[in-house]
């Protein structure tokens, strides 16, 4: 009941109950390494880029995340 009760506060929030994890594998399977780091110039994209570096830079850098999480929205939505 308690995830109901979640959901039902954030109805309008697409990234509601999403994990970061599952947004960068999907963008990096999407887009790739590369591309990413054309999109969002952060080097953890461009400099031996993985997974494991790249959440542990986007859990501390909330402008990075925040530009992450935009284009995660404008892939699921195509806008």
């Amino acid at each position: 009941m308690e995830n109901q009760n979640n959901f039902n506060q954030q109805p309008n929030n697409p990234l509601h109950g999403v994990k970061l994890v599952d947004i960068l594998e999907l963008l990096e399977e999407h887009y790739g390494w590369e591309e990413l780091a054309n999109r969002i110039n952060i080097n953890c994209f461009k400099k031996d880029p993985s997974i494991k570096s790249s959440l542990k830079f986007l859990r501390r850098t909330p402008w990075a995340r925040d530009k992450v999480e935009q284009l995660y929205l404008k892939l699921i939505t195509g806008k």
